[in-house]
C-alpha cells in the first residue's frame, strides 16, 4: 500500500495511485492526482468527474469506457458522448484515467 500527501493530509493508495478510502475524496485530491497525470484540469474535465462521482453513487461502480460514453452521451449530450471528445480530456484511458483522477475505483476490464 502506498500513499500521497495532499494539503498536510495523508491518503492511502493501491500500488497504481487509486485512493483506497473513496469517501475522503475531495476536488484538492482530486487536482493532485490530475497533476500525477499530466492531466490540467478544466470544467470539461470536471464534468467528467463529477458525473462518474455520481454514476458511482447511483450503481456502486466504475464504468468502463464504452459504458461512460453511452451513460455521458445520454446525460450531456451526443457531442461528449464519444471516445474522441473522452480521450481528449484523458489521454491515457477515459475511464481508467479519470476514475483515478474522480477517487473511484479502477474500472473492471481495465488494464
Amino acid at each position: 500500500m502506498s500513499s500521497i500527501e495532499v494539503a498536510g493530509k495523508s491518503y492511502e493508495t493501491d500500488e497504481e495511485g487509486y485512493l483506497i478510502n473513496l469517501a475522503e475524496w475531495n476536488e484538492d485530491v482530486g487536482n493532485y492526482l490530475a497533476q500525477t497525470e499530466s492531466v490540467e484540469m478544466t470544467d470539461q474535465h470536471w464534468e467528467v468527474i463529477n458525473f462518474l462521482r455520481d454514476y458511482y453513487n447511483e450503481f456502486q461502480i466504475a464504468p468502463a469506457v464504452r459504458v461512460l460514453t453511452k451513460a455521458i452521451g445520454k446525460k450531456l449530450g451526443a457531442d461528449k458522448g464519444t471516445s474522441q471528445y473522452l480521450y481528449e480530456l484523458f489521454p491515457y484511458g477515459p475511464a481508467k484515467q479519470a476514475c483515478k483522477i474522480a477517487g473511484l475505483p479502477k474500472p473492471t476490464g481495465c488494464v
